[in-house]
């Protein structure tokens, strides 16, 4: 009775969380850890301090690009890029999406591509929503792709403290970079041929039919095609890129990375020192204002994701440890080498909840690694840290709805029957069948 309860508060806590949206998840979690410890008398768990940290690295060293105007030079190829290829839209629109958040660490450089996208379909007569949902999409997916996001960091550093089979932040990455990309050409195929062609949809020519309605779909976007960028930010770019391709070079050879004694360096603190290292050369070689790194959208979401990690992954770990013996007798046979696939579904329903990739895996993974789930699968499934695709909630899914001035990009009379749902379903099953059969041919499973 006493676990119902507990349990109970921990799910209230989460769903109140992610309610309120962003920090307010984090918060909610430390109502929690004040209930449990305070009415239950429950020994605290220990937050991830060594999350955290490479966390606030990272995030300093992105939100440090973004001040610099470093991120502008990618956002103008992506553009370039896009208006240069008009008829192949929903293939290069949610590829350049996600290859943005691999490289930035964020799914938010999305909204300025939003509008470019459907200014080049509508002006080609290709129904928005093939590209704008399949890139909604897209830019999420890429976060647990990417060296530098909250998400991969976070997952690699639990990891790496687990027992069984070696899954290093390099192995980590040589599955979830393959298995994103093919998952993103799956949406990319798939949003080829979804829903009518604009020229047949009867109830958008019935729009159009009025000059003003015509004017509206057609109206034309801002553009980043005709701004001069400054020298520095196609430098500050470079040095980000470098430190990159460095902490991937220290990964991949640890010897480069072997202290006094000859043992390596972790790959967190590996990150940490670069990320920071990067962040100061940007400051030195461009003439960035150190003021403008904390303003920046890249440092407060970055904030933010902190906080949800700290609170959500302290309150399970608390809830956890005190229960872990039960958890482990009720879920061994569920979670088992003859139903792996449980933890998956978990994942993807959680990530729903919380609306975050970090904090689903936060909350997850300490608990999985404990009842036996083992960390080759935690790896070859990570894709399936993403599930805010289910219900339209999320704020890129929203803007892709709003600017489709066609209503193509809808949210159904169901709710659950919107535009979102079956790429997301297509990309991040794709992604973890390819993530499985990789971990199989690397031999971890």
């Amino acid at each position: 009775m006493e676990f119902i309860i507990q349990f109970t508060i921990v799910v209230s806590c989460l769903l109140f969380g992610a309610q309120k949206g962003g920090i307010g998840l984090g918060l909610a979690g430390g109502c929690g850890m004040l209930v449990l410890v305070g009415a239950f008398n429950l020994q605290p768990g220990q937050p991830p301090v060594d999350v955290i940290l490479v966390i606030i690295s990272v995030v300093a060293a992105s939100a440090t690009l973004q001040a610099s105007g470093g991120l502008n030079v990618l956002l103008q190829l992506a553009e370039k890029l896009l208006r240069q290829h008009p008829k192949y839209i929903s293939l290069l629109a949610p590829l350049v999406t996600c290859l943005l958040t691999m490289l930035c660490g964020t799914g938010h450089m999305v909204y300025t591509l939003l509008p470019i996208i459907y200014d080049v379909a509508i002006k080609n007569n290709i129904r928005p929503e093939r590209p704008l949902a399949a890139s909604s999409v897209g830019s999420q997916m890429g976060i647990i792709a990417s060296p530098v996001s909250v998400a991969t960091v976070s997952l690699s550093a639990m990891l790496a403290s687990s027992g069984g089979v070696s899954v290093d932040f390099i192995t980590l990455l040589s599955i979830t970079i393959p298995a994103t990309l093919c998952g993103i050409l799956a949406i990319a195929l798939f949003s080829c041929f979804r829903g009518k062609n604009l020229s047949d949809d009867d109830v958008f020519l019935a729009f159009i039919d009025k000059k003003v309605n015509q004017d509206y779909v057609y109206g034309t976007a801002a553009t980043l095609l005709s701004v001069k960028l400054p020298r520095s930010s196609r430098l500050a770019m470079g040095i980000f890129i470098t430190f990159i391709l460095v902490i991937a070079l220290l990964g991949v050879f640890p010897d480069l990375r072997s202290n006094a004694e000859g043992t390596p360096l972790s790959m967190a603190m590996i990150i940490q020192m670069c990320m920071l290292c990067g962040g100061a050369f940007i400051l030195l070689f461009t003439d960035t204002t150190p003021s403008d790194i904390a303003k920046s959208d890249v440092f407060r979401s970055g904030m933010v994701a902190i906080v949800a990690v700290y609170g959500v992954a302290w309150m399970a770990d608390t809830f956890f440890s005190h229960h872990l013996t039960k958890i482990e007798d009720a879920l061994a046979g569920v979670v088992s080498d003859h139903h792996p696939w449980a933890y998956v579904f978990v994942l993807l329903l959680l990530s729903q909840f919380v609306n975050s990739q970090a904090a689903a895996l936060a909350a997850l993974v300490p608990i999985a690694l404990a009842v036996g789930v083992p960390p080759s699968l935690i790896a070859a499934t990570a894709p399936a840290c993403y599930g805010y695709y289910i219900l339209p909630t999320y704020p890129s899914d929203l803007a892709a709805v709003e600017l489709d001035r066609t209503g193509t990009t809808r949210i159904g009379r169901w709710v659950i029957n919107h535009s979102f749902l079956p790429v997301g379903l297509t990309g991040v099953g794709v992604s973890c069948s390819v993530g499985w059969l990789l971990a199989h041919l690397y031999d971890l499973m």
